[in-house]
């Protein structure tokens, strides 16, 4: 699927344009008032760490596993799109491919600007690897505490539950998460197609990871509509949402997640190229912000996608046209609304401020 570039507006009448020296000086004030995004201090928290792999990574690590990993440019739907994803763990199945991939991602995380990642993490795709669920988690959490230290970003892992597995399988995982809630792991989420796999389903995997201190953070409202982002909250007792863009066919559901301060963990790209929304421009990020909702800017899967995080801030601020404050706003929603350490907090939301201040 492609996506439509902005259009100008109409041309005022030539009684009334500017000068050139006038222009001149208006672009130059207006390149001076746009504040460089990579030094804003933000959170990413909607990335799925698989697909945080770097392409030509990804290629160097197929071709030395004699493993053909073909890329889409779109997706016909989700079900093609989670199917090339699955694909990808094949090669990342050796653990020397996966650790690349970490330690990549958290460098690739340092250089957009990136103070804090929360990745999405699925210990059950190494069990083969590692030898058990438990080892495959120990591992994970290894080599992000290794890199992060070498890259100076703060990492988090959010344990994956997938809803078109079995309930079964989701309480098994929010016991593991549990266990490791003060070692690293920082919450518990839920992704995979939200059609025919309400989230209702793992009431008691939420109720075991909120009991142990970790956040609620499901996917909802992309596929489907606001009844499911309230089916998040009411039951789940979600504390962020990933996505959540459909609530801005709501109004009350929006009125409701501003008062609450409900954050939607929200991916510019990923929403046109799975159809969510028809284009960039029609994208309602600038009005869910508008309206008061907490919102972070984030890539979801930039292997499959494109754009990394930085790209994403980009797009909106020029494509969507939110204003540095807004963007300043979305970037501490990341960090405020995240497993971040109450110290790394503290710092960003500082820095934050004084990015805006410069």
């Amino acid at each position: 699927m492609t996506t439509t570039s902005p259009t100008d507006a109409a041309r005022a009448s030539s009684a009334s344009a500017p000068s050139p020296a006038d222009a001149a000086v208006r672009d130059r004030r207006d390149l001076r008032d746009r504040r460089d995004l990579r030094a804003l201090p933000k959170g990413h928290l909607h990335l799925h760490m698989e697909a945080a792999v770097r392409p030509d990574s990804l290629a160097e690590m197929a071709a030395s596993s004699g493993v053909v990993v073909p890329m889409p440019t779109s997706f016909g739907d989700f079900s093609e799109f989670s199917a090339t994803y699955q694909g990808m763990l094949v090669v990342l199945a050796e653990s020397e491919n996966l650790f690349r991939l970490i330690d990549e991602a958290i460098e690739d995380c340092a250089d957009e600007g990136v103070a804090y990642v929360e990745f999405g993490a699925s210990p059950q795709f190494y069990v083969a690897t590692f030898g058990s669920l438990d080892a495959s988690l120990r591992a994970m959490l290894a080599a992000c505490a290794e890199s992060g230290e070498r890259w100076g970003v703060e990492v988090g892992l959010m344990i994956t539950v997938d809803r078109t597995e079995s309930v079964e399988a989701a309480n098994e995982l929010a016991h593991l998460a549990a266990t490791y809630a003060d070692r690293g792991v920082v919450s518990l989420g839920l992704a995979n197609d939200e059609r025919g796999n309400p989230a209702a389903r793992y009431e008691e995997a939420f109720r075991i990871a909120k009991h142990a201190g970790l956040l609620s953070t499901p996917h909802a409202g992309e596929l489907a509509g606001p009844d499911q982002i309230e089916e998040a909250l009411d039951v789940l007792g979600a504390d962020r949402v990933l996505h959540g863009v459909t609530a801005v066919h709501s109004e009350t559901l929006m009125a409701r997640l501003a008062a609450e301060g409900v954050c939607l963990d929200v991916c510019l790209t990923s929403n046109v190229l799975l159809s969510v929304i028809p284009t960039i421009e029609d994208h309602p990020l600038k009005r869910l912000v508008e309206a008061g909702v907490r919102c972070s800017i984030n890539a979801d899967d930039p292997i499959l996608f494109g754009p990394g995080v930085l790209a994403e801030y980009e797009l909106a601020r020029t494509t969507l046209g939110l204003t540095d404050a807004q963007l300043a706003a979305c970037a501490l929603s990341s960090i405020e609304c995240s497993g971040a350490s109450d110290e790394l907090k503290g710092r960003a939301a500082g820095e934050i401020a004084a990015w805006l201040a410069a």
